[in-house]
């Protein structure tokens, strides 16, 4: 076994252990017709495709679904605006991951302009009546937020452009990401302050190290959802990793 086949094998395992409770997860939801909505949200290239394809690996693709909505239509735009997300809200037995939500809004939608005061201000006063809403009807709500410094922000960004299998990555949007970084942070922070509840709070993800993030996601969601067949030991994340969010 070659050194970097060593060194691969701890994170291999543990992840493959994980999914494995991740598997005993879905069959508890498909059991208890439970409705399980994930939200991942963060900075450009943060991490979240691979977190969410870690996570539905080895899941049921019938009774697990994975959201990333583009760019809205002009229906979309003249429409109420969670119209469009609704639609993709699981049902019982179902577990549903957003790549993005309607915190777009509160991010790209904010710094880039794509949307007015009144509509930002709009959806600042609706999202927690929204979410309760969803709460209220069964729905389990669980927010991650996906947060990296700005010098792996660069790095990762820079390996889009050159890396032939990851160009399905590059976006407009990427070459602002730098140039905004402190808009972002704003808008960040105002997002977090202003949609954290009581019935769905935010969780902040450290993400700088690719593995451990995914890792400790899959631990933190485990841990978080009733499960009686989920193995406890296996499912403590690393609080300095994954943590809840705090005004």
């Amino acid at each position: 076994m070659t050194k970097s086949a060593k060194t691969k094998q701890p994170y291999k395992t543990q992840l493959k252990n994980l999914q494995i409770q991740l598997v005993r997860l879905q069959r508890h939801i498909i059991k208890n017709d439970l409705q399980l909505l994930v939200i991942f949200e963060g900075r450009d290239a943060a991490g979240k495709d691979g977190v969410i394809k870690r996570i539905t690996e080895h899941l049921s693709p019938r009774e697990t679904r994975v959201v990333a909505l583009g760019k809205p239509s002009e229906k979309d735009i003249n429409s109420w605006y969670f119209q469009r997300y609704a639609a993709f809200l699981p049902s019982r037995q179902e577990m549903v991951l957003m790549n993005r939500s309607w915190y777009n809004r509160a991010g790209v939608e904010k710094v880039m302009q794509f949307c007015t005061e009144a509509e930002y201000d709009q959806f600042q006063k609706t999202v927690v009546p929204f979410e309760k809403m969803l709460c209220d009807s069964g729905i389990q709500i669980i927010k991650y937020y996906l947060d990296i410094s700005k010098e792996e922000q660069k790095r990762r960004l820079e390996d889009r452009r050159v890396n032939p299998l990851k160009q399905w990555k590059i976006s407009p949007i990427d070459d602002t990401a730098i140039k905004h970084w402190d808009d972002y942070s704003a808008a960040r922070d105002d997002m977090l302050q202003h949609s954290h509840s009581e019935h769905a709070p935010w969780y902040i993800v450290k993400a700088d190290n690719k593995r451990r993030a995914r890792l400790n996601v899959i631990r933190h969601l485990l841990s978080i959802v009733d499960c009686p067949d989920k193995d406890q030991h296996l499912t403590k994340a690393d609080a300095k990793v994954v943590f809840q969010f705090s005004r």
